[in-house]
């Protein structure tokens, strides 16, 4: 899969609470209210949020302006989260965070 990752922002402040090795995300369905999360770039490997970015692929195409939309429920991407971090051995409260 080859998704095209593009961020867009207004300034050094946008990414200045992103740690390296992480990036911003948007998390929700459109006409709810989205939240945003930091997570780590070695997510992107990972079968489960490959299917995310699948679904955002579908939902979006590949052309987003601003941090990836993940077009799911906040909780069922907190879900994932927690899959991933515990198949990784991630501790949440360091490398992933609602920002």
């Amino acid at each position: 899969m080859s998704f095209h990752l593009q961020y867009h922002h207004h300034g050094k402040k946008d990414l200045k609470d992103i740690p390296k090795g992480c990036l911003a995300i948007m998390v929700g369905h459109e006409g709810e209210k989205q939240q945003r999360f930091v997570i780590p770039v070695i997510y992107i490997n990972h079968p489960l949020f490959m299917q995310l970015l699948k679904d955002a692929e579908e939902e979006y195409g590949f052309d987003q302006t601003g941090p990836i939309t993940i077009p799911c429920h906040v909780e069922d991407f907190r879900n994932v989260q927690g899959l991933i971090d515990k198949e990784q051995g991630y501790h949440p409260h360091v490398w992933c965070f609602r920002a």
